[in-house]
């Protein structure tokens, strides 16, 4: 990959879908492909990308949310799918994944470090109730991108990431109020609260406040309920609290909330917080 800025798309991110493409304008990754191939296609197009320019999928688990398409990214298109062992055992039996993987199934051992085409990738485990589940972290030309999806509890190896991220995707599922008055039945709040469930805002903005640091710069929100949130909320309670330890949101850190359904703008990612 050609050494440039390393570049940040949000094609998808919540319940209806998640994929994320990180790169450069030439090339990169997709991590998670939980949308269809053709709109993946389409979204790529905006950016003057194809799935040509797509080296490999990096898969956090083996949720439908997460997976729709990686048998027709990988067996059509010839795209390598990337993850653990386990993960693809559990893509496998997924009955939503219609096109099975054969040839394009590449493996890794979690919590260990690999050189990707010029991307220096790691992975950590994170808690939730699929097969097994991973975070991701990308270090390339100086900068280190990190993303953190269906987190029901954060880690200590999480965490020791997150103190050195510069650019950070990570769940803020719910706001724990609107959870627990909502519409949801009794069972499906406490699989959402439980600690192999999903990052409530409160959650995720504690986790931020606790491991702030004047290196981390842009700070996007994903796998917003459309239920049990509101982006608005998502963004207040995380830069309340960061404003509460005296970081100045205006000036030293970008913070965005993902749409669930609709794709972000292309993010540069250097040195320095996104301009607002």
């Amino acid at each position: 990959m050609a050494t440039m800025n390393l570049i940040f798309r949000s094609l998808g991110s919540g319940s209806s879908g998640n994929c994320y493409y990180v790169g450069t304008k030439y090339s990169g990754v997709l991590i998670d492909a939980g949308i269809s191939a053709r709109l993946i296609q389409k979204l790529l197009k905006e950016m003057d990308l194809d799935l040509r320019n797509i080296m490999a999928v990096f898969v956090t688990h083996d949720h439908a949310d997460h997976i729709r398409s990686v048998g027709t990214l990988g067996e059509k298109f010839r795209i390598p799918i990337y993850t653990t062992q386990a993960i693809h055992d559990g893509i496998d039996r997924n009955y939503g994944v219609r096109e099975k993987l054969k040839n394009y199934r590449r493996f890794f051992e979690k919590e260990t470090e690999w050189d990707f085409n010029g991307m220096i990738v790691n992975t950590f485990t994170v808690s939730h109730d699929s097969t097994d589940c991973i975070g991701y972290v990308i270090d390339y030309c100086g900068q280190r991108f990190m993303l953190a999806t269906d987190c029901g509890q954060p880690s200590e190896r999480m965490e020791q990431f997150m103190r050195t991220a510069n650019h950070i995707v990570i769940e803020a599922n719910h706001d724990e109020h609107m959870l627990l008055n909502g519409p949801y039945p009794t069972y499906l709040k406490d699989r959402i609260l439980s600690p192999i469930g999903h990052q409530s805002n409160e959650t995720c903005a504690a986790l931020l406040q606790r491991n702030y640091h004047p290196g981390l710069h842009n700070v996007f929100l994903c796998h917003l309920s459309q239920e049990n949130n509101d982006p608005n909320v998502a963004f207040a309670t995380v830069t309340d609290a960061l404003d509460e330890i005296g970081v100045d949101i205006n000036n030293d850190i970008f913070v965005k909330s993902l749409a669930r359904t609709e794709p972000s703008q292309v993010f540069i990612l250097d040195d320095k917080p996104i301009e607002k």
